[in-house]
């Protein structure tokens, strides 16, 4: 049976939801193709975050890693196809740190491609009428760091894992209470905002699951 371990992050930057550990939430457990999901929520820490992640894939030693993340004012599901080595944050993580254009790792290659079926699980996706595409560029935040880095723990293992990243859209509470704090601030229009993009959480969770079941399928 395929070991699967889905990781989506915590909430942060003073949110109190995010999209991406709801999901993991929702699908620990599940039986997909055949195997069983392993949830792991991350927190927003580089170095615990990165921490947390090796061991889980040393520990489990599975055949997919998939990662979750979200991406502010995105309107559909983003499949990437790159992690880069390079970290550089815009915001502070939730302990202050934010390196600005350093290494994800010293020692390893300038980047790293996604090794699960990119392509087909945009197109599975667009036939079940799920907006997604596919992405080049993760950022240079965690998201880009985790997926930089399952790669290079998958490739140590050397059991031929799969591993990939998926961003998805704010939830439309989310969207909601920008809207709201907008309306309150009274110091933007809601046109000077780009970040309304929004998704249910059900379509985001069929997504997920529908790129694992596509991968182990491959």
């Amino acid at each position: 049976m395929p070991k699967i371990l889905l990781t989506g992050f915590q909430a942060y930057a003073g949110s109190h939801i995010n999209p991406a550990a709801e999901v993991v939430r929702a699908l620990d457990g599940a039986e997909i193709g055949r195997g069983v999901v392993r949830g792991l929520h991350l927190p927003v820490m580089l170095d615990t975050a990165r921490d947390l992640l090796e061991q889980a894939i040393a520990e489990i030693r599975p055949d997919l890693v998939l990662s979750v993340g979200q991406w502010p004012g995105e309107p559909v599901i983003r499949v990437e196809r790159f992690a880069v080595n390079k970290t550089s944050f815009e915001i502070p993580d939730e302990l202050g740190q934010r390196p600005s254009d350093q290494l994800v790792d010293e020692t390893g290659p300038v980047a790293r491609a996604a090794s699960v079926p990119v392509a087909k699980i945009v197109d599975a996706l667009l036939e079940k009428g799920i907006p997604a595409r596919t992405s080049d560029t993760a950022g240079t935040f965690l998201c880009n760091t985790i997926l930089y880095r399952a790669l290079g723990a998958c490739e140590r293992l050397g059991n031929g894992a799969l591993c990939g990243f998926v961003h998805v859209p704010y939830l439309p509470e989310q969207a909601a209470k920008i809207i709201r704090d907008l309306k309150a601030e009274g110091k933007l229009e809601l046109h000077q905002r780009a970040d309304l993009a929004s998704m249910s959480l059900d379509m985001m969770t069929v997504a997920v699951r529908t790129a694992i079941t596509i991968t182990l399928e491959d």
